[in-house]
């Protein structure tokens, strides 16, 4: 891919580009918990977004798309989104500029292997490596956390989607070999060990795609937020669930409606599988991870209702097969991908069967994504 990238940019624009290679991400454990200024555990992995990029001593960015043969051209002093996928690229120029930073024109060629819509996030990967690619070529100084701050300000006003910093975080400030645990109110995190050679990590797409997700989420939101305001009578010194023990959500059960309960319920137990997964893993104890992932999709599916019938039979599916550690929905939910761990060994034959099993119910073929852990955001070429 760096190679054929090179090729592309140097026909198009007859001059060497850098090469910044962007991955995707996984989470392997604390979905829904960003919100509520919790933890999450993500990795960045080997599906990348590969931005070429070259100064062209103008006051315009040029970009190819490789993967859709499309061109698109914008001022560096844009302020206003657009319609489509430009808008990362634009959002993230804007944003550079708005902390007092100074950009010239480039040329850019954009390509990648991260699968669109299967819930390993190209968008943040395709800002970080963006904006990571400007870093370096104009010497600006700005750190690794700036750049996901930036590009999640970029989703949040020229993209639309009031999205958390996990995504931006994860694709800039990955490390082989290691997943990461954020603290999604302080922004500290650390690096705990994931390094079993002997498995992989599978995504299994349900084909269905997150259509209920965004208006959802909200509402998901909110019902997380009435249960804090009731708990806050009780324990003034909380800001949000992350700050609830078992204990006291269980003392006050009657005073929250059965679906609110459910919802801090579901939120609660993730932090302590969270923190429990991350003590496993610094262990070597994949077989409890594994478990407390299937304790979490239980949660993500009748706590909190954000899964669905495919996304439900995927993880059922899996526990059932040779070799599989652990299993989940991974993502917002009502669609996307499951995430597997699963023996090396194994993967063909959990392959073979998950997608025959699924074609067999539903009536179409689940696309399957090897993946495992790998660096962040870095040069390429």
């Amino acid at each position: 891919m760096i190679k054929k990238i090179g090729e592309v940019f140097r026909q198009r624009f007859n001059k060497e580009p850098l090469i910044i290679a962007a991955p995707g991400r996984v989470n392997l454990i604390g979905e829904h918990t960003d919100y509520n200024e919790g933890f999450v555990l993500p990795g960045a992995v080997d599906k990348r977004i590969y931005i070429a990029v070259a100064p062209n001593n103008t006051d315009t960015i040029n970009v190819y798309a490789n993967q859709f043969n499309e061109n698109f051209s914008f001022p560096v002093n844009v302020s206003q989104p657009q319609k489509g996928w430009m808008n990362y690229l634009m959002g993230v120029t804007h944003h550079i500029q708005q902390k007092g930073q100074t950009i010239q024109g480039v040329d850019v060629v954009i390509d990648g292997d991260v699968p669109v819509g299967a819930g390993m996030s190209s968008s943040a990967a395709l800002c970080s490596g963006y904006g990571f690619a400007l870093n370096e070529l104009f010497k600006l100084g700005l750190t690794r956390m700036e750049l996901a701050l930036i590009g999640q300000k970029t989703e949040h006003t020229f993209v639309g989607a009031m999205v958390g910093i996990m995504d931006q975080f994860a694709s800039l400030h990955g490390k082989k070999g290691h997943v990461m645990k954020l603290d999604c109110r302080s922004l500290e995190y650390e690096y705990i060990p994931f390094d079993f050679p002997d498995y992989k990590i599978v995504l299994v797409n349900s084909m269905v795609s997150h259509s209920l997700a965004g208006s959802e989420y909200n509402v998901r939101r909110q019902q997380c937020e009435e249960g804090v305001a009731i708990l806050k009578k009780h324990y003034p010194g909380i800001n949000s669930l992350r700050d609830i023990e078992p204990e006291q959500l269980l003392s006050h059960q009657e005073e929250l409606s059965p679906i609110v309960f459910d919802r801090c319920s579901y939120v609660v137990y993730e932090k302590e599988r969270l923190l429990a997964g991350c003590d496993a893993l610094q262990q070597k104890d994949l077989a409890t991870f594994g478990n407390l992932m299937f304790a979490t999709h239980e949660g993500l599916s009748k706590k909190y209702s954000v899964s669905c019938t495919e996304l439900d039979f995927l993880a059922e599916r899996a526990r059932t097969i040779p070799g599989v550690m652990g299993s989940r929905m991974m993502g917002g939910g009502f669609g996307g991908c499951t995430i597997n761990i699963v023996k090396a060994d194994a993967v063909e034959t959990f392959q073979q069967q998950i997608q025959k099993s699924f074609e067999g119910l539903f009536r179409k073929a689940p696309e399957v994504y090897i993946t495992q852990i790998e660096d962040g955001v870095h040069v390429a070429g």
